[in-house]
């Protein structure tokens, strides 16, 4: 008897074993993906297998050390933080749970607003009673416990007395589902029963390709990116986001910590095969070779390159995609014939032809120039020679057979000529330089430099012949190191030359936000996107290269320094006498007129109040000259002819406004 009740006994031991293996290994029915629970907006999804590890890590590194003494950090963190400081109060139940995997995805719940929704694979401890009632512990002296229902779904609300805040916990099979924004928790148990993004064969792909050999993963989804930017900015400024939008589905990104200053992110980026954008016939036209550094003045706040193997192929695949399109096409090509009729020219020919792998923008802060938004379009050229030579023939025809005058004005052995052309920048590439209407340009080296404003191309031709260029910068080219040579799109800026333009874009309340923390802002000092086409992919990398604020004053302060010496090989020396005598007061400082089809130019004191006034012709000097004392007394007035000084000039006492000086010219 004593024998068949052990051997009962054993039977139940080992049947129960046999069950709790079959349970922890075997029994893999109850289990779920933790995408599948990350509702369809997610416009960032990040993914980490060893989120106690990483969150160690990252939270020791001396960026992350450095933003936690920033007030406006801290506040965006908060709801991390938080998270974290919930759990460490039961460390038990983290030591129990040991390293899952940890998803935390954003989303914009509704306008202006955005919150984090956490999933943590628990595997099989899900089946533990144990868990439940361990979070539930948490209730006492800082929580309150409530439960209620979602789709018949419990959600637990932990209540923070301290912070006052709630953190909505529900179960979903094997997943930990936790938010402090009650919307996405409910969202997440919907998801549940029809998952969107774990079944989106675009996200799969993407997910496949992406390395996690860094801290974690990183996912951005573009259709939902533009709702996220307008939590920081006006909608009005999200207009030329629609091209990235309809062009690009996923990004996939390994992040890594470089030597404790360089975060990168690394991976790919699938692209919309039925998109009809600019950016569509980049990636299907191969990558090229980025050099417009060599002639970007070395204070450019933005750097936006697009390259492939040659011009020819980019365009053929730019009409083909307009083609798509039957009503695009026929206004493209219809202005085309138009242009083509009206000037007797060949658009292949002559201005096409000489293209070559390289068309870039360049945005820079210019001591000339009295629009800070002025933007420079730089087209590198396979054959510079070919090149002047097609330029002059139409800049020939427009003379010869429009009624506009031929304007063309030299600057420092440059000249500079008016190209009222219009069309030609949008024929070239549709939207994305659409505003390069009526443009000056310029010739340097191999590259035709174009502008709306003559006098961005003057400081651009100041720094070429100063050597102040982007390519003489030992911290850009360093920061270049982390990208390769070749590429299809690539995006370079400086925050703090690119500071004020940022600002200008942001809503209100950002923007002061901005305004507090600059310091924090710019140490992130260099910013670097690049895409490289890879058979219908983006191969990407985003990389930030962070310097402390103290850093950052001290590279500011020698980059002023060495412009300011540069600039004094091309500046004239001002002259220090206090009393004016005729070799002085008659020296009329250069103008730098915008327009050189303006009949005049002024300029003001900061008051507003007129400083000079100056008839032109085709920008040059030429009629009536006066200028004013600070107190709106005439100084000095004469004439010019044909941009220099002409007949007799008279300078004025301030006070009584006799005459002191004359002089004949």
């Amino acid at each position: 008897m004593k024998r068949k009740i052990i051997w009962s006994l054993l039977i139940v031991i080992i049947g129960f074993i046999l069950y709790q293996t079959y349970i922890f290994t075997l029994a893999d029915e109850d289990n779920i993906n933790p995408i599948y629970l990350v509702p369809k907006d997610a416009v960032f999804i990040i993914e980490t297998e060893r989120p106690i590890d990483t969150w160690d890590e990252v939270s020791a590194s001396p960026i992350w050390q450095h933003f936690q003494t920033n007030d406006y950090f801290k506040e965006v963190t908060q709801n991390l933080n938080s998270f974290d400081e919930t759990f460490q109060d039961q460390k038990e139940v983290i030591d129990f749970i040991g390293e899952r995997d940890l998803l935390i995805s954003v989303h914009v719940y509704k306008p202006k607003k955005h919150g984090l929704l956490y999933v943590a694979d628990l595997q099989k401890f899900s089946k533990l009673r144990f868990l439940k009632s361990a979070i539930q512990k948490l209730a006492g002296d800082n929580f309150k416990v409530t439960q209620r229902l979602h789709k018949e779904h419990e959600i637990i609300e932990l209540y923070n007395v301290k912070t006052r805040k709630t953190l909505y916990i529900t179960f979903i099979k094997n997943q930990l589902v936790a938010s402090y924004t009650h919307v996405l928790v409910e969202q997440s148990i919907e998801q549940y029963t029809e998952p969107i993004i774990g079944r989106d064969v675009n996200f799969t792909e993407i997910k496949t390709e992406t390395d996690n050999d860094g801290f974690f993963n990183v996912y951005i989804q573009y259709e939902y990116f533009d709702k996220y930017l307008g939590c920081f900015t006006n909608s009005s400024n999200l207009k030329s986001f629609e091209n990235i939008k309809s062009t690009l589905y996923y990004s996939g990104l390994d992040i890594s910590i470089i030597e404790g200053s360089i975060i990168q992110a690394v991976g790919y980026t699938n692209v919309n095969p039925s998109s009809e954008t600019f950016l569509r016939a980049i990636q299907k036209s191969g990558k090229g070779k980025r050099s417009i550094a060599k002639i970007a003045p070395r204070n450019t706040s933005l750097y936006l390159s697009f390259a492939f193997e040659s011009f020819e192929e980019f365009h053929t695949n730019f009409e083909e995609l307009q083609k798509e399109n039957p009503e695009t096409f026929t206004s493209y090509t219809t202005q085309l014939k138009n242009i083509e009729k009206e000037l007797n020219i060949k658009v292949e020919e002559h201005l096409y032809s000489w293209i070559g792998d390289e068309i870039g923008l360049l945005h820079f802060n210019s001591d000339l120039s009295k629009n800070k938004k002025d933007i420079v379009a730089v087209i590198k050229t396979n054959d510079i020679d070919d090149a002047k030579e097609n330029l002059e023939f139409v800049l020939s025809k427009i003379k010869e057979n429009t009624p506009l005058k031929y304007k063309q004005l030299n600057y420092q052995g440059y000249p500079i000529y008016y190209f009222d052309l219009k069309g030609f920048f949008k024929m070239l590439a549709g939207n994305t330089f659409a505003k390069m209407e009526k443009p000056y340009f310029t010739i340097i080296d191999d590259f035709v430099v174009f502008s709306t404003s003559p006098n961005s191309l003057k400081e651009i031709i100041n720094s070429h012949l100063v050597g102040y260029t982007l390519s003489s910068s030992s911290q850009y080219e360093e920061f270049n190191y982390q990208f390769e040579n070749k590429s299809s799109v690539f995006a370079y800026a400086e925050t703090v030359n690119s500071y004020n333009d940022i600002l200008s874009l942001l809503d209100n309340k950002t923007k002061q936000q901005l305004i507090k923390n600059k310091k924090y802002f710019t140490s992130f000092s260099q910013i670097g996107l690049q895409l490289i086409s890879k058979g219908n992919q983006f191969k990407s990398n985003i990389t930030l290269s962070y310097q402390s604020p103290e850093a950052i004053t001290l590279q500011t302060e020698k980059e002023q320094a060495l412009k300011t010496e540069l600039y004094r090989k091309i500046t004239p020396e001002k002259d220090s006498i206090v009393v004016e005598t005729t070799e002085t007061i008659f020296k009329v400082p250069a103008i730098h007129p915008s327009d050189l089809s303006a009949k005049e130019y002024k300029e003001y004191y900061e008051d507003k109040k007129l400083k000079f006034e100056v008839e032109l012709d085709n920008g040059i000097p030429d009629g009536d000259y006066k200028y004013y004392y600070p107190n709106g007394k005439l100084k000095l007035k004469g004439q010019f002819k044909n941009g220099k000084q002409s007949g007799t000039w008279r300078a004025y006492y301030e006070k009584e406004g006799d005459q002191i000086f004359k002089k004949r010219f």
